[in-house]
């Protein structure tokens, strides 16, 4: 029946000219980008070949910078990691090795760096010297190669040095019923020789992010090096009986597990599957012996809801750790968490901050914190005093994207709404903030963006809340532009003052259109009240908030067109749009909607966790039908009336293509001007270089279709 329907749509389309012509396959024709170096706007060939700059390591002494550097291969179509090293007393950066590599990790005495890459496909650890590298006072200087160090069958997914650099933490992905690396990777070989395709499963999840299940999980070993550096093929398995991954998927890192002072025992966070775990966010924290003599022990069993990223103390007696009250809230606060290792008494170190932390690491006398957390706009780097909780900011303007500490030093990663990431040094007092990096200042210096300004004004309930606005990139005072209205994503999320290569406003800004955008009850940075304040009221607070910043936005800044203005935004930001479509829709002349939800029911039973959707609508869909019906875009179509461009990817599993698809067919159905973009190959995100040209033409056509000034 299948083949049949098949072969009968394409003989329609073959006999249809008028069918055929309303579908375009279009794609760049360039093969390569060169970018302009004449002065000109922002645009998305700007975008695509900046050098991103990430994964900033300090050295042990506190001399040199280790960081990723990704360039872009465009006719590959991908980006392509580096690692280099620079000298921050001066000097050009070193390109640490001539193969594509990433995690830059350094020795515990600073005479090494560690990496990885890959192998005839296999991803393996390696190890460079860096006296080798920087000549290292032979003369001449002698540049070895680097030396791989571990050789298993199957990919390092992440890797932490002990302390004493005689051992490695690694995960690898493995069928927990495997007694060996070997085990699993012949598994493997036996699957892909199966001409059968069909795979059984038995629980959720099925697919996750952007990935069917295979069955394998992430699990947590240790590897021994020998007199030689080198590190067995089958290392000693850590998180024997644990059914969970090590890291987390689909994001986790080495931040997730971490050795004691003294190197005799790891400590990693794990979320048990069983069958609850796409409606769980009960991670909890394990200890176990570092030689793996015994099971992991759990030290965190009380709290129901998440308890991860362990950092011990130097002296070995306390571990902190970060810790959500809520279950199965992803976006409840983290608080900080001190856990007394011998009597096992817990307390929260900071109750009297109302931010959310992450990204932790600890001085080496144990009396500070470092974290970062949104902060009204800005995402900046903070100092906590472990004894008294109290906070200091101390690099603020800009987003804090990653740090590394050595002594009295940081090496911090920090982009704001003009400037891509780059390296800086600063104090732990947070004086003398130094620029290391300069990449992408060429190109920077022709390619012209727009100022931005953030402002508040009083929204839902007369309650403040915050946006920004930015100019165009060719801005004239007096004279009026159209506007792109750009709703953020989340929803439990905020457009702060750093750079993005995916939603940044200053692509719009290139393209003629001033920028305004929102962070509506429910955003991050603004008091965990403001961010609970969304749940099981998606379409109520966060659209007067919208509303009132929109009248607030056109009061405030002249330049803004009110009358040629379209509204987009993506994932909550989608939804978002499918819902302002039906309810309040007279100020746009378009809308953009990329990967939103245009039906809450179906979303509850398509998308991958659960728990997401649960704690937002107050239950299961089939226990409280109404909550998902409340704000239900699909309810109101029938009072869709502006064009709307729909973009949704083949391997969104977070919202499901059918969301995007049942959008479009309700557009066409109504006879309202609309296209429908897809990718099949992206995920939830346009990450591919022509992807993500091909996404901004047709998004930029779109907007400049539908706010083109009436001819005079």
């Amino acid at each position: 029946m299948k083949n049949a329907l098949t072969a009968a749509l394409l003989l329609a389309l073959a006999a249809s000219p008028a069918l055929a012509a309303d579908t375009r396959i279009v794609a760049p024709v360039d093969t390569a980008i060169t970018v302009d170096q004449a002065p000109h706007p922002f645009n998305v060939r700007d975008l695509v070949m900046m050098d991103r700059v990430s994964d900033p390591q300090l050295s042990p002494d506190g001399r040199y910078a280790a960081y990723t550097l990704r360039s872009t291969d465009y006719a590959a179509n991908k980006g392509v990691n580096a690692i280099y090293l620079q000298d921050l007393a001066g000097g050009e950066p070193r390109r640490v090795v001539n193969m594509a590599a990433n995690t830059p990790r350094w020795s515990p005495d600073g005479l090494s760096l560690y990496f990885l890459a890959p192998v005839h496909g296999v991803t393996q650890l390696w190890r460079r010297s860096v006296a080798d590298l920087l000549g290292g006072g032979h003369r001449p200087p002698i540049s070895f190669a680097p030396v791989q160090v571990s050789h298993g069958p199957l990919d390092v997914q992440a890797y932490k040095l002990s302390p004493d650099g005689r051992s490695v933490l690694l995960s690898y992905a493995v069928f927990t019923d495997c007694g060996t690396l070997a085990c699993t990777q012949g598994k493997l070989d036996a699957r892909a020789k199966d001409k059968a395709t069909g795979t059984i499963y038995k629980k959720l999840f099925v697919r996750h992010w952007d990935t069917w299940s295979d069955g394998t999980r992430n699990q947590l070993y240790l590897g021994r090096f020998d007199a030689k550096g080198q590190l067995p093929a089958e290392p000693t398995l850590l998180s024997r009986g644990i059914d969970g991954d090590i890291p987390s998927k689909p994001f986790g890192d080495d931040s997730e597990f971490a050795f004691s002072p003294d190197g005799k025992t790891v400590y990693f966070d794990v979320r048990i599957a069983g069958r609850s775990e796409p409606w769980s966010t009960n991670f909890d924290i394990y200890k176990v012996p570092a030689d793996g003599s015994a099971a992991p022990v759990n030290l965190t069993a009380a709290n129901k809801a998440w308890d991860a990223w362990p950092v011990p103390s130097p002296d070995g007696r306390t571990l902190y750790y970060l810790a959500q009250k809520t279950p199965a809230f992803e976006s409840d606060r983290f608080a900080i968490m001190a856990l007394d290792l011998a009597t096992g008494a817990k307390h929260e170190v900071d109750p009297h901050w109302d931010r959310s932390p992450g990204d932790m690491a600890i001085s080496a006398d144990g009396r500070t914190l470092y974290v970062t957390a949104d902060d009204e706009g800005q995402h900046p780097l903070f100092a906590v005093d472990t004894a008294s909780g109290t906070v200091r900011q101390l690099v603020g303007d800009g987003e804090v994207e990653g740090y590394s500490l050595a002594g009295s030093r940081l090496l911090v990663a920090r982009s704001d709404l003009k400037h891509p990431t780059d390296l800086y040094t600063v104090d732990v007092g947070g004086k003398d903030l130094e620029q290391v990096t300069n990449y992408n200042t060429e190109l920077l210096k022709n390619a012209h963006e727009g100022d931005f300004a953030f402002f508040t004004f009083k929204g839902w309930h007369n309650e403040p809340v915050q946006g920004y606005v930015v100019k165009p990139a060719d801005y004239q005072p007096g004279r009026k532009y159209p506007v792109a209205f750009i709703i953020h994503g989340g929803p439990q999320g905020a457009m702060t003052n750093g750079w993005s290569y995916r939603w940044n406003p200053q692509t719009y800004a290139g393209q003629g259109f001033a920028v305004v955008t929102i962070n509506f009850h429910g955003s991050t940075g603004y008091g965990q009240k403001f961010t609970d304040s969304i749940s099981g009221d998606w379409g109520g607070k966060p659209l007067d908030d919208l509303k009132l910043g929109w009248k607030a936005a056109l009061a405030k800044y002249s330049f803004l067109d009110g009358n040629r203005a379209c509204a987009l935004g993506a994932s909550y930001g989608g939804y978002m749009t499918y819902w302002i479509a039906g309810v309040w829709n007279k100020p746009w002349k378009c809308f953009v909607d990329h990967d939103g939800v245009f039906d809450m029911r179906m979303m509850y039973y398509a998308t991958d966790e659960l728990w997401f959707e649960e704690h937002e609508n107050g239950g299961p869909q089939y226990a409280v039908p109404a909550n998902y019906e409340k704000f239900n875009p699909l309810d109101h179509v029938k009072d869709w009336r502006v064009p709307m461009l729909v973009v949704h990817s083949g391997h969104d599993f977070r919202i499901p293509l059918s969301q995007g698809l049942g959008a479009f067919t309700a557009l066409q159905r109504r006879g309202i001007p609309s296209e429908f973009l897809t990718f099949p190959d992206e995920s939830h995100f346009v990450l591919k270089p022509h992807n993500s040209v091909l996404w901004h033409d047709t998004v930029n056509a779109w907007l400049k279709k539908w706010t083109a000034e009436p001819h005079k």
